[in-house]
């Protein structure tokens, strides 16, 4: 199994929007290492939903559904999308200034590729998102 870290505004998808909908088709990225990234994700895999630009916290899980396919929103060029849906919310968001400040996220590409939408996780990484945000598996 491999772990994610999914970016979305509030104003254009918020978790609460995605918890309605069930899932969604994870399109937009038009990044080649967040496209690589989207590529590498399997069915089943964790991710760590992150509200970006407002709030700037994780806030929940979700899993990958469906494996990378191309994404029918893209004009121009070689662009994919995944299917996710949530699993839950975390029991407490976690804040980005601490994960700058904690020991085994602080290297996260959230915190040093900032602008990187979709990018991986370490397990280790992503048992301390869930320790942080009080959370079970």
């Amino acid at each position: 199994m491999n772990y994610w870290l999914v970016k979305s505004e509030p104003a254009a998808y918020a978790w609460e929007q995605f918890v309605k909908d069930g899932g969604t088709a994870w399109t937009g990225v038009r990044n080649f290492t967040a496209r690589l990234n989207l590529r590498a994700m399997k069915r089943g895999d964790l991710v760590c939903f992150y509200h970006s630009v407002t709030g700037k916290e994780i806030v929940g899980l979700a899993k990958v559904t469906k494996e990378a396919y191309p994404d029918a929103t893209a004009k121009e060029g070689d662009w994919s999308c995944v299917d996710l849906a949530p699993v839950k919310p975390l029991g407490k968001p976690v804040p980005l200034d601490v994960i700058k400040t904690d020991k085994t996220l602080a290297g996260i590409p959230l915190v040093r590729q900032s602008r990187l939408s979709v990018s991986p996780l370490t397990k280790e990484q992503f048992t301390r998102v869930l320790a942080l945000g009080e959370t079970e598996r």
